[in-house]
C-alpha cells in the first residue's frame, strides 16, 4: 500500500523549506509516519550534472540549456532518491513531504519555451517521470506564490547580501518573472493548491501561511 506524496512549490526564496519543516512536524503531531525529501539533493552524486548547470558550467543564463536536458537532470536526481532513500518508507504507508519535485521541472522549464508548446512539454515531461522512471505523482501539490521582486530580497537576505552566491535560475529576475507565469499556468491547469505569501505588500507570517498549508493537507482526513 503506497502512502502519500505532498509536495510543497514555489519561486526560489517563497519559504518552501520552512513551510516544508512545519508540514512535516505537524503532520507528526497528528500521529503520521513523515518523512521529509528536498531537491535537488545536493550532496548526491545523482546531482552532480544538475549543480554544474545550476552553477553556470554550462552557460551562465539558464536557457544555455534546453529544457529537455535540463529537466533529465534533474529527474535522474529524484530518481536516485527514490530508490536509495524513501522508497520502502513510501510503499509501506509512509507520508512523504517533498520540497520541490517533478513539479519545479514545469515550473523553471516551460519558463524556457514559447507559451504555445508548454502543453506539449508537460505531457512529455509527467510521462517520463512518472511512467517511464516509475517516479510516484504527487496526491497534493502546494504552490507558494511570492512575487519575484519579494523573492530576491528574501533570498540577499539568505545569502547575507552576497548576490554572488544565487544560482543562475536565483540570479535573473526576467526568468524568475517567466517562472511566475508558467507557475500561475501549471497552478490553473493542473489542479494544484495555491497559497497567496504576499499581503498588503509584505510576506506573511510564517504561521499564517502555515495555517494554510496544514489546512489543505488536511482536507478529506
Amino acid at each position: 500500500m503506497n502512502g502519500k506524496l505532498i509536495v510543497i512549490e514555489g519561486l526560489d526564496g517563497s519559504g518552501k523549506a520552512t513551510q516544508t519543516t512545519k508540514l512535516c512536524e505537524a503532520l507528526k503531531a497528528k500521529g503520521h509516519n513523515v518523512m521529509h525529501v528536498s531537491f535537488p539533493n545536493y550532496g548526491s552524486d545523482a546531482a552532480k550534472l544538475l549543480d554544474d548547470y545550476l552553477h553556470g558550467r554550462f552557460g551562465t543564463d539558464p536557457n544555455s540549456v534546453n529544457p529537455y536536458a535540463a529537466s533529465t537532470f534533474f529527474a535522474i536526481d529524484r530518481y536516485v532518491s527514490f530508490h536509495l532513500n524513501w522508497k520502502q518508507f513510501y510503499s509501506e504507508g509512509g507520508v512523504i513531504v517533498a520540497d520541490r519535485y517533478t513539479t519545479s521541472n514545469a515550473i523553471h522549464q516551460c519558463a524556457k519555451l514559447p507559451q504555445e508548446e508548454w502543453n506539449a512539454f508537460l505531457e512529455w515531461l509527467f510521462i517520463y517521470e512518472y511512467k517511464q522512471l516509475e517516479l510516484p505523482e504527487p496526491d497534493a501539490v502546494i504552490y507558494l506564490q511570492v512575487d519575484p521582486e519579494v523573492s530576491q530580497k528574501l533570498m540577499t537576505e539568505r545569502y547575507n547580501g552576497d548576490d554572488g552566491k544565487k544560482d543562475i535560475h536565483e540570479s535573473n529576475v526576467a526568468y524568475l518573472k517567466q517562472c511566475r507565469i508558467a507557475a500561475e499556468y501549471c497552478t490553473e491547469h493542473l489542479g494544484w493548491n495555491k497559497v497567496e505569501c504576499i499581503a498588503d505588500d509584505k510576506m506573511r507570517s510564517i504561521e499564517d501561511i502555515h495555517a494554510e498549508v496544514l489546512s489543505i493537507c488536511s482536507r478529506g482526513e
